[in-house]
This record gives structure tokens, C-alpha cells and sequence, in this order.
């Protein structure tokens, strides 16, 4: 049987990353609990069709690629409440920033950040998005402050993927630290939504050689990924701890990306676990005045 969706708790997940148990929000915002699933290919041998059962019976045929949104009830006073289920509006935008910039009132960074972002928010500009996810990273990375930098990673970590790579990667961004604060924070299931989450891009191409193509780059950046040694090295030796700062930055967003992609064949999850920490060690012994 159907039941209520509590307050926007939900995440989207692409139909075929689905499992029976979790529930799936339907166009009347009502949830059905998923019984079985599974994939159909077309005549060409290619995955076509998601067929899920639901636990009434009900039979539903969802397009391999496709995202859907499963409802995700939150534990008390946690951070599930950043996983919406619809964009941020304005009053809560606004109310965010504030929050951050309060918190932080002598901090450059955090005021230049705000005050590009109080002239609101274009989910369709790149640099709005970037500003949003360094906002988070700031307030999180350099200022410990993770009740503000999640909430600013909520700001969009409700937008789904729009086939856009180049806006997606500030979206998975914020997705992958808003993981990772939940899981510090004990919060496993807003953790799993905001991985789930994650994934959302990886099997969006519908064309089955680029989706090859696709795949087989996806396991390279994952099993090699890009860690930024010579980069952090090079600016180390010279004494340059502003740009090793900005390189130390690129080389955690990549660590809490694998971690909340589910990992990676070349290291283990402890190996992730012990690098995001030794990486957020280094950044902050940095002491630089942003």
C-alpha cells in the first residue's frame, strides 16, 4: 500500500541502481515500496527497459538511464533534510547564506562568496554552481564548520543530472562532501542517499558506443584516478601555500568522489578514509589568510 512522502525527504537514483526495499515516489507524492527488479535489453542486446514490481503488485517500465525518486525517511535532527525533493527556494536561499556569512563574519572568503551568491542563483550557470560548491568547501575545509556547509551543499544538491557534464560536476561535488559530513555525522542513510546521488550521470548516454566509451572512462578515473602528486610536490618545494592549497582542494574533491562513488579496485576504502583525513590535516595546517 501507498504511503504519505514525509516533508521532501528524497533523493533521485538512476531506475537501474535501484533495490527491492527502497520506496519509490510516485507523481501524487505518495511512495510504493519496490518488490523485484529487473533489466530488460532491446534486439540489439543493449539494457533498454527497467521493469519494477512493486509490493501491491503494480508492474512499472522505466527507461534504462532514467532517474526516479525514492523517498528517504530521515532519523531525528539529522542531515536528510538536505536531500530535497524539490530546488531550494529563494527564502531558504537567502536564509542559508545569511546563516554562513553570521557564522563567519571576518572571513574573506566566506563574504565574497556570499555576496556573489545574494544576487541569486542560475542553476544553469556553471560559475554560480562552482561558487556554491567553494562556498561549502570554504566553510567545511578551512572553518570546520559542517552544519553551514551542509547546508550550503543543499542549496543544490537537489537538482538532478540535465545531461550536462560540465554543471553536473559542481552538483556531484556538493553531493560527495554532503556524503561525507552525513557519514561523519552517523546520518548512514542521508550518506547513502547523497552517494546514491552521485551516480546519477554514469549511465545517462543513450547511444551504446558512447555509453561504452562512457563507462570505460568512468573505471579509469575511478580505478586511476588524478591525485595531483607533482601538482602539491611542485608548490610545496617552492613555498607556494596558496597554490598547494588550491591543488590539496582538487585532490580531496577527487578523494570524496571515489569514496562516495563507492570506491575504487586501486584503494581500499580505509586507503580513502585515511587520505580525505591526512588531506583536510595538510589543508588546514595551512593557516592562510583567504
Amino acid at each position: 500500500m501507498s504511503e504519505s512522502v514525509p516533508d521532501t525527504y528524497a533523493f533521485r537514483v538512476n531506475a537501474e541502481l535501484l533495490v527491492p526495499g527502497q520506496k519509490l515516489v510516485t507523481d501524487d507524492l505518495t511512495w510504493a515500496p519496490l518488490a523485484t527488479l529487473r533489466i530488460e535489453d532491446d534486439d540489439f542486446g543493449t539494457p533498454a527497459l527497467v521493469i519494477a514490481e512493486l509490493d501491491d503488485g503494480v508492474t512499472l517500465r522505466i527507461a534504462y538511464g532514467s532517474t526516479v525518486r525514492v523517498a528517504a525517511s530521515p532519523p531525528e535532527q539529522t542531515a536528510s533534510d538536505a536531500v530535497r525533493l524539490v530546488p531550494t527556494d529563494e527564502e531558504t536561499y537567502a536564509e542559508v547564506l545569511a546563516a554562513a556569512e553570521a557564522a563567519h563574519p571576518d572571513d574573506r572568503a566566506v563574504k565574497e562568496l556570499v555576496t556573489r551568491l545574494s544576487r541569486g542563483l542560475n542553476v544553469k550557470a556553471s560559475s554560480n554552481l562552482q561558487d556554491v560548491r567553494d562556498l561549502a568547501f570554504t566553510l567545511y575545509v578551512d572553518l570546520g564548520d559542517t552544519e553551514n556547509a551542509l547546508a550550503v551543499c543543499g542549496l543544490i544538491t537537489g537538482l538532478g543530472f540535465d545531461g550536462n557534464y560540465g554543471r553536473w560536476n559542481w552538483i556531484q561535488d556538493a553531493l560527495s562532501l554532503a556524503a561525507h559530513i552525513s557519514h561523519d555525522a552517523g546520518d548512514l542513510e542521508a550518506s547513502t542517499a547523497y552517494a546514491q546521488a552521485v551516480r546519477a550521470g554514469d549511465h545517462a548516454e543513450s547511444d551504446p558506443l558512447k555509453a561504452k566509451l562512457s563507462a570505460e572512462l568512468l573505471q579509469r578515473q575511478l580505478n586511476e584516478p588524478n591525485l595531483y602528486d607533482r601538482e602539491v610536490q611542485r608548490a610545496a618545494e617552492a613555498d607556494d601555500e596558496r597554490s598547494e592549497r588550491d591543488w590539496r582542494i582538487l585532490r580531496l574533491d577527487t578523494l570524496l568522489y571515489l569514496r562516495a562513488h563507492g570506491g575504487s579496485q586501486t584503494f581500499s576504502d580505509a586507503e580513502i578514509e585515511r587520505r580525505i583525513r591526512n588531506e583536510l590535516s595538510a589543508i588546514r595546517g595551512l593557516n592562510l589568510d583567504l
